[in-house]
């Protein structure tokens, strides 16, 4: 699919640099850029629901996965 887009000056020239540089087009350059941007707005949706989620059923440890945790961090291999 074909699109349109406004940029300033600046950020096209940028881009135009960075395209170059990779030996790829803009638009290939512009379309890695969008997917990655849309992965990572994937991935931050997904930790606001799990956080969500989690606030509303807060989870009481194992005791044995407690002392794991308490026995790494006091052993400063974190």
């Amino acid at each position: 699919m074909k699109t349109a887009i406004s940029l300033p000056d600046k950020t096209f020239e940028e881009a135009e640099k960075l395209a170059r540089s990779l030996g790829i087009s803009r638009s290939e350059l512009y379309r890695r850029a969008l997917e990655s941007y849309l992965r990572q707005y994937g991935d931050e949706a997904l930790t606001e629901a799990l956080n969500e989620f989690l606030e509303k059923n807060p989870q009481k440890p194992e005791p044995f996965t407690r002392e794991a945790a308490r026995r790494i961090f006091e052993a400063g291999e974190w």
